[in-house]
């Protein structure tokens, strides 16, 4: 038979008591902009060129061929590779929504509505809707990927 002592008895309670309040406080929204720090016109447009990006495109789709049919319509899924130092410049998701997943490594994206950089890293998720016009830079040691599912109207837009 096992004895327990009079102490684990109320220090295992206490300690999951306390793993429970860390998880509740935790972030539920990590990468994204604190509600305090949102702000219109936080950061104004910078003209950077893109620096240690490499951008492929793995596949896409004619939406108008699709039982959808949306005209002018491409949804298109990339891998971009940032290099430390790596920039990606300055563009809008005014006409191209997209999601990116952060499959490696840390990112920090400055966005025109947040008075903060945000810091993105393995295993995080953003939306980029109307209103998001940003860049991104790779300030770590190792390379960034990041996969992409967009929705691009014109052909000839190379923005990343």
């Amino acid at each position: 038979m096992i004895r327990r002592s009079k102490l684990s008895h109320t220090f295992l309670p206490a300690v999951a008591l306390a793993g429970a309040v860390m998880f509740a406080i935790h972030p539920a929204s990590a990468g994204e902009c604190p509600a305090d720090k949102v702000k219109p016109n936080a950061r104004q447009m910078v003209d950077y060129k893109p620096v240690g990006v490499t951008d492929v495109t793995l596949g896409s789709i004619d939406l108008e061929k699709q039982p959808a049919n949306i005209r002018d319509r491409e949804l298109r899924f990339r891998k971009l590779t940032i290099e430390p130092g790596g920039i990606v410049p300055w563009h809008s998701h005014d006409d191209r929504p997209a999601l990116i997943f952060v499959q490696q490594g840390e990112i920090v994206e400055y966005a025109s509505n947040c008075v903060d950089p945000i810091a993105h890293k393995a295993g995080d998720i953003r939306a980029e809707v109307a209103g998001t016009s940003h860049w991104w830079k790779n300030l770590g040691k190792e390379s960034v990927i990041l996969y992409v599912g967009d929705v691009r109207k014109d052909q000839h837009d190379h923005n990343m």
